[in-house]
């Protein structure tokens, strides 16, 4: 028979199962709600890589500490913001954290644009996102764009491999691109100034609709992105150029939403955000080794375009990259320096420049 406990020995386990359960309330994680947004929906790469990586990596992050823990609610495909809109949205405050498609706000944000205004540079997106990120460092007048806005940048980013060219009809040499519509997100349009072509600005969640009444012949896209929205139906020819690649995403918060977080937090989201840079883009590279063939395998026919031609094509643009940083320099802003510093990373990166913009 086993021995009778004292009355301390009852009131010592009491005790401690008291602090126990005390212990543990204390150490219960404090709930954070954040709105992610985006127009685009979740077949789109930063979408689907939002939701497959940086949010479980957050996740996994902050449960190290179990400190906090986040609840998400995801709204996408134009839930809270439609596509063109997400930055406004975030500047007032109907997300916490989202992804702004800085390419349709250079009127806002300008600095963004240097791999906008320097085509046939480099093609690897993943050098482009980071060199970008490194520029926003020495040059604060990108941050305080955002600011501005209300908003903190976190990353800048490309979900693209290259920019190719995408028509109705079988064109073979830029010679063809006169009297032809051709879309764009806006400020790569300039890359068709003395062609004859018209430009038509837009966002690709419109091209499949547009191709197949007739509204624009062709369009200036990256492949997956082209599989993905289905314009192989109403795009059957792509001239591959290899364009380029440029940070058309920007990953953002609300400055308000930010300074709510505890430091611990704001810490985890700017580690997960360049991890999430990096795996984004690396993510385009691997997306479009397959979607070169899924492109021909919905009946789509691919054109190279040669070398030669794709020299031509850039030694003929106007120097956008030197007006562009002159437009910046007369606003006060290091237009000049900013070309400088992103050329002189891509040299050093020997990357396959085709014409050196900032030493014209």
């Amino acid at each position: 028979m086993g021995r009778k406990l004292s009355n301390t020995t009852v009131l010592t386990a009491a005790a401690l199962a008291l602090g126990l359960g005390s212990s543990a309330a204390i150490a219960a994680p404090k709930t954070i709600s954040l709105t992610a947004v985006d127009g685009y929906p979740p077949k789109a790469l930063q979408v689907r890589t939002f939701l497959s990586y940086f949010i479980p990596e957050v996740d996994k992050r902050l449960a190290k500490s179990g400190e906090y823990k986040i609840n998400w609610n995801k709204a996408f495909a134009g839930q809270i913001v439609k596509v063109r809109h997400v930055m406004t949205g975030m500047q007032k405050g109907l997300g916490d954290i989202g992804v702004v498609t800085s390419v349709f706000h250079q009127d806002k944000v300008p600095m963004q644009a240097v791999a906008y205004v320097t085509p046939f540079v480099t093609s690897d997106p993943v050098l482009l996102s980071r060199t970008v990120d490194e520029l926003s460092g020495k040059f604060p007048a990108m941050k305080e764009a955002w600011a501005r806005y209300s908003q903190v940048l976190l990353t800048s980013f490309s979900v693209i491999d290259t920019y190719q060219m995408f028509f109705r009809k079988k064109i073979t040499k830029l010679e063809e691109f006169k009297g032809l519509k051709i879309a764009g997100a806006g400020i790569n349009m300039r890359y068709l100034t003395g062609t004859g072509a018209t430009p038509v600005i837009g966002s690709m969640v419109h091209y499949y609709n547009k191709f197949k009444t007739g509204a624009i012949d062709g369009s200036m896209l990256w492949t997956d992105a082209a599989v993905a929205f289905k314009l192989v139906e109403g795009a059957k020819f792509m001239l591959k150029a290899d364009i380029g690649t440029a940070n058309s995403k920007a990953l953002t918060m609300n400055a308000a939403s930010y300074k709510r977080l505890p430091k611990a937090v704001q810490d985890v989201i700017h580690e997960v955000s360049a991890a999430y840079r990096d795996h984004t883009a690396a993510q385009s590279l691997a997306d479009a080794d397959k979607a070169y063939q899924n492109f021909q395998k919905k009946g789509g026919t691919i054109i190279q375009m040669s070398q030669a031609a794709r020299e031509n094509w850039a030694k003929t643009m106007p120097n956008i990259a030197k007006d562009w940083a002159a437009q910046l320099d007369a606003k006060g802003l290091p237009g000049t320096g900013l070309l400088k510093g992103y050329m002189d990373s891509m040299r050093a990166a020997k990357q396959p420049i085709i014409r050196h913009w900032d030493k014209e």
